[in-house]
């Protein structure tokens, strides 16, 4: 979960194998992979110490003072869970896992992520106890290994329980014998060259064991510990705001300005918004990203033109936000000077009612390499549109340097207003294709799931988009073939932001075969 990490790993070009960027992406999943292991494992450790409390109390031995954790036999097994420092931390451990993953479910998280994301930060309770979970010393080893091996014959001890006796040895150690073995008693040479039975010298000696656990917890730890300071430094300077921009749907648009901010296409951010949340934060992708650039200017000094460029950049870049939760909804009411009032872009003079914001990041996403496929297919539903409204942006501003030549783009909404969060940007791109004379670099299909009649995006401007509009749902399968059919022998990106039914099914198909040598590339991306 480092994200600044990954996105440098990504960004590098030390990693320049697709394969192993893909593999980056799956990293939420391995975290959740790790998660739900640890829970597993969970049980069945505390199920075996319960059994170990009952045993220590009820099969107490003086002969193993050292090894049993109980002090005396028929001790009450919960002193050892809530009276030591083993048995606390614990308990308390299960608590704090018990909160992390019940928060952690996917209805929790849609219905109250505040419970989500103030449990979730409880890892580093958990990870403190964890260290503290064995120095209590229960763990123990041997010290005397060479003297006393496992397994070996101890003579005194056995004649001392009235066990039987190995023959070899039946001669040596009558039955009344009481005296100690003889050290100085030759053995006899068959039974030394058993592997099987060897003579102890002396009694097992046990020593705590000195707690590793900190050996592996303290480098992940304080790499992610190092990674938060960073951030923290990075995003602890507010960003600002220069508009925002209610669309319909519940969809809002913020567009801000920072310094020395740098981000491509298909990357997120973290916003924070203190008078919203002190400590929540969620994450956005990207929707625009401008680069002011450098203004220089030139002069002539002693015969010579100079040249002067400001050190100073400043980005301005902007986010699409769904106004649902708790969280959005409040930070709509801050941003909108009346939040049931669709407002435009809101004049200077109003800014200073804007709250404070400071933005974490950029991070990389799957999105990124939808640039770098020669065929891409990005499949968008509702919302989840916002990760390709920057490529489309940086299509916007040219698309002969990147590797990219053939886009197909699949949005489906279930009402028609939804389109137009992003109709002015994708009839411009259309319309600066067709000047330049490739109309078939991209390839839009609008699909309105819900309709109770034939209906149109309103406005004659969108009148290429009309025409690229459908009723229904999209037959995956049939655009599979065609597209593969198009593209024989190629390999296509599959890049899907959206519900997800429709995300597997597209991973379905982009792993089956087909008989035009296509090969489809699966990636998702989801905040959930």
């Amino acid at each position: 979960m480092c994200r600044v990490l990954l996105a440098f790993l990504r960004g590098s070009q030390k990693v320049a194998s697709k394969k192993t960027r893909r593999l980056l992406d799956k990293s939420k999943t391995f975290h959740v992979t790790c998660g739900v292991t640890i829970c597993i494992f969970s049980v069945l450790h505390v199920a075996a110490h319960l059994v170990n409390a009952l045993n220590f109390s009820e099969n107490y031995n003086e002969e193993f003072v050292t090894l049993n954790a109980a002090n005396y036999r028929g001790e009450d097994p919960r002193k050892l869970l809530f009276a030591t420092v083993p048995g606390l931390t614990g308990v308390i451990m299960v608590l704090v896992l018990f909160l992390m993953c019940t928060a952690s479910t996917y209805a929790i998280r849609v219905s109250n992520y505040d419970i989500f994301w103030y449990t979730h930060n409880l890892f580093f309770v958990f990870y403190m106890l964890l260290m503290l979970h064995v120095s209590g010393g229960v763990l123990k080893y041997q010290t005397n290994l060479e003297e006393h091996p496992p397994g070996c014959f101890n003579p005194n001890k056995t004649l001392r329980q009235n066990l039987t006796v190995p023959k070899a040895f039946e001669e040596l150690f009558p039955d009344s014998t009481t005296e100690p073995f003889p050290e100085d008693l030759p053995v006899p040479e068959p039974f030394v060259q058993n592997s099987f039975m060897r003579v102890c010298s002396e009694e097992p000696k046990f020593q705590s064991h000195f707690p590793e656990t900190w050996f592996w917890i303290s480098g992940p730890l304080c790499l992610y510990c190092v990674e938060r300071l960073y951030r923290y430094i990075r995003s602890n300077k507010p960003v600002t705001i220069t508009s925002v921009i209610s669309h319909p749907s519940n969809v809002l648009e913020v567009r801000m300005v920072k310094d020395d901010f740098e981000a491509r296409p298909g990357q997120y951010v973290i916003l924070h918004c203190p008078r919203v949340s002190a400590l929540e934060s969620h994450p956005f992708t990207l929707t625009m990203v401008r680069n002011s650039g450098l203004q220089c200017s030139w002069f002539t000094l002693a015969g010579r033109t100079m040249e002067t460029c400001p050190t100073d950049t400043k980005a301005t870049f902007g986010v699409h936000l769904k106004v649902v939760g708790d969280w959005t909804e409040r930070f709509r009411d801050l941003l909108l000077l009346h939040s049931n009032q669709d407002t435009e872009i809101l004049p200077i003079f109003q800014q200073r009612r804007y709250p404070k914001l400071y933005v974490d990041g950029p991070f990389g996403s799957p999105f990124e390499e939808s640039l770098n496929y020669e065929v891409s297919l990005c499949v968008a539903g509702g919302i989840g549109v916002t990760p390709f409204a920057s490529v489309l942006n940086t299509l916007l501003d040219g698309w002969k340097c990147y590797k990219l030549r053939r886009l197909y783009f699949i949005w489906v909404c279930r009402d028609i207003e939804s389109f137009r969060w992003f109709a002015d940007l994708l009839c411009t791109l259309h319309n600066k294709l067709w000047q330049e004379n490739r109309p078939d670099y991209i390839n839009i299909q609008l699909y309105l799931s819900q309709t109770d009649g034939i209906q149109k995006i309103i406005g004659e401007k969108y009148q290429a988009l009309n025409s690229r509009l459908l009723i229904g749902r999209p037959r995956w399968k049939l655009l599979f073939d065609d597209i593969a059919k198009c593209n024989r022998r190629k390999t296509i990106g599959v890049f899907c932001c959206g519900p997800n039914k429709i995300s597997k099914i597209l991973h379905k198909l982009s792993n089956s075969s087909n008989s035009y040598g296509t090969r489809f590339e699966y990636n998702k991306e989801s905040f959930s």
